[in-house]
């Protein structure tokens, strides 16, 4: 069903609109609308219900990122953009999305810039130490256990959508991880807004056992696509190459869209801006937020 979880926090006044939506499903069940099999879709009708009452429901948080991964004949390429935007607004034009796990993997990031960041900050710790332990070299499906249980503990709530590449006793690697846990092992992927741009070019262009040169420019022309044909995405394309003992980081590898140069004078004599004398002074307890931005990636 649609309803939302019992564990959801309640904004003030909640509770009732709750509690009046439970004493109509009773009247429901006791006027024997309900058949008790099959779908129960009691939570609709309470939604419908709370949603006549003037509530506003949370909604998902969209967010825009182009980042790939491809497997070659010696290894993985990584590839991603680096813009963060905070809803409309371009927050960074340079954001690193392609963070270290371990000397041998990496993971590209997609979603809320804080979770992907500490997220994968801390799954590289976790592997420092079982390194650290063991004595041997990380697996990539080592991080891909750690990455699925974490995010799968919150049930989506923490927002990192991941591409894992690396490479490792067994060979060159690369997953899929979504914000709920889910995970995909495939040559060749994408995920973000820009995804379907990206795999586009993916689907025309791989071949198994491509070298190098061809998967980077394969990367390349990919992110490039995302770039061109999603607003979330944006900037230059970064790569990084995962070899056999060896790591590659172009940052950038390209710049798609270069920051245009100012046509005119904007410096202003002074005195343009009359500066007033009198000030009020406002305390912080007196400070009330009515809206906040989360920068996206």
């Amino acid at each position: 069903s649609s309803g939302i979880n019992a564990e959801w926090p309640l904004r003030p006044g909640y509770k009732l609109y709750f509690e009046m939506a439970a004493t109509v499903l009773d009247q429901f069940m006791l006027n024997g609308t309900e058949e008790g099999n099959g779908f129960s879709f009691d939570n609709c009708r309470r939604n419908a219900f709370m949603a006549k009452q003037g509530v506003t429901f949370p909604t998902a948080r969209k967010t825009g990122t182009t980042i790939v991964g491809v497997i070659f004949n010696e290894g993985v390429v990584l590839g991603a953009d680096t813009r963060a935007t905070g809803g409309s607004i371009v927050c960074d034009l340079n954001c690193e999305k392609i963070h270290y796990i371990a000397d041998n993997v990496y993971c590209c990031g997609a979603g809320t810039a804080a979770d992907t960041e500490f997220t994968t900050r801390m799954v590289s710790s976790k592997m420092e130490l079982l390194k650290l332990r063991t004595g041997r070299e990380g697996r990539v499906v080592s991080a891909l256990r750690m990455l699925k249980q974490y995010l799968f503990r919150y049930q989506g709530h923490v927002s990192a959508a991941l591409v894992l590449g690396g490479v490792d006793v067994n060979g060159p690697a690369l997953y899929t991880v979504y914000p709920h846990g889910s995970t995909d092992k495939l040559p060749y992927v994408t995920m973000g807004s820009g995804s379907l741009a990206a795999m586009s070019v993916f689907e025309d262009g791989y071949k198994v056992g491509m070298d190098e040169e061809s998967a980077k420019k394969l990367v390349r022309d990919a992110i490039r696509a995302g770039i061109i044909n999603d607003l979330g995405s944006g900037s230059n394309v970064d790569i990084t190459v995962i070899k056999k003992g060896t790591v590659q980081q172009f940052r950038p590898y390209e710049v798609i869209c270069a920051k245009s140069e100012r046509q005119g004078d904007y410096t202003f004599p002074i005195g343009t801006t009359v500066i007033t004398g009198t000030h009020e002074t406002v305390p912080f307890s007196a400070l009330r937020v009515t809206d906040e931005e989360v920068m996206e990636l």
